[in-house]
């Protein structure tokens, strides 16, 4: 007979009690609680996350069928439906996004000086989106098409460990170059994003702010050259120019020179066109960097394979259950 603590258990060792009752403490969760705490709460949806539990009815289940082991998994009170789906509805969900945010600051810390591809002592981040499709039935708020609902997941990825530093969810309409505006840029650091993101104005506001920006030019893009700097075609690099924009309004959204790197990806067969900021690193890098920009792609994947968006029942309607908390816990733990 195995006498020693459970997995769940040994997992839930990483996460650090007292800075969670911190949390809990700052937003007032344990007001008009009499037996389910917010800890409670945090263990079963940890629970539901890590066993892919898909409702709320699945939950009570399984926890039930082990109710005599309730007690070592440290989750105190008896856990029925109407009580996780209350408690889900009414408590703060400021208590776990700080919580989260401080275990994405413990794992950052954590692979602050791991490798990803590229010779930088800067940090660099890769922005993306993905989109996940809802029944337009049961989630009417979620506007995207005439027929379909969804929301899409904005990431901010620290490319040093995959860790998500930034996470927003909107509803499917919203279009990903309106994130930026809501971004607090990191001088000196290096953000990587695809050319849905593509506004001059925007990355001008990057650019004053002393970061540096990665991403691709669409085909239409006028410009005028200033000049080219050798390249070593042998690297993939196919050239390396410094340009002006000249279209009036993007010229007016950014009137500063740009950089612009032509790069051949032998690996995928296509050629890339990219923009920056940064004159200081070699072009082959500036590829490079932009080519790391994939492991937020890798990370969808795993995040949406991981991540069960299965539909909390609250006073007789639908309410879908944000994957931010347990991404942030699992990548706290990790």
């Amino acid at each position: 007979m195995n006498s020693g603590k459970s997995i769940f258990s040994q997992l839930m060792d990483f996460v650090p009690r007292y800075e969670f009752h911190k949390c809990v403490q700052r937003y007032n969760g344990h007001h008009k609680v009499k037996s389910f705490s917010c800890w409670d709460q945090f263990l079963t949806m940890a629970f539901a996350q890590l066993t892919y539990r898909e409702s709320l009815r699945d939950i009570q289940a399984c926890l039930r069928a082990a109710g005599t082991k309730l007690y070592h998994l440290g989750i105190r009170s008896r856990v029925s439906r109407n009580t996780l789906a209350n408690a889900n509805q009414v408590r703060d969900w400021r208590i776990y996004a700080d919580f989260a945010q401080m275990l994405i600051g413990q794992a950052r810390r954590l692979y602050a000086n791991e490798e990803f591809g590229v010779e930088l002592d800067q940090t660099a981040y890769a922005l993306d989106s993905t989109t996940i499709d809802l029944c337009l039935s049961l989630f009417p708020w979620a506007k995207f098409r005439r027929h379909k609902a969804a929301v899409k997941l904005h990431t901010l990825l620290d490319l040093r460990g995959s860790i998500p530093s930034w996470v927003v969810i909107t509803d499917g309409k919203v279009h990903d170059v309106n994130l930026l505006d809501q971004l607090v840029f990191e001088a000196g650091a290096f953000y990587i994003f695809d050319r849905g993101y593509l506004d001059f104005a925007r990355l001008y506001r990057i650019h004053q702010s002393s970061a540096f920006f990665v991403t691709r030019a669409k085909s239409n893009s006028e410009f005028c050259r200033l000049r080219s700097q050798p390249v070593d075609k042998s690297t993939g690099v196919l050239s390396d120019q410094i340009i002006r924009l000249k279209v009036f309004y993007s010229r007016q959204g950014y009137p500063e020179k740009l950089r612009r790197v032509h790069y051949l990806d032998t690996d995928a067969n296509r050629r890339l066109v990219l923009l920056t900021n940064n004159f200081t690193l070699s072009a082959r890098d500036i590829a490079d960097l932009y080519r790391c920009r994939w492991q937020v792609e890798l990370f969808f994947d795993v995040a949406t394979q991981c991540t069960s968006s299965y539909v909390t029942e609250v006073s007789g309607r639908a309410v879908f259950r944000s994957p931010c908390s347990s991404i942030g816990l699992m990548c706290g733990v990790v």
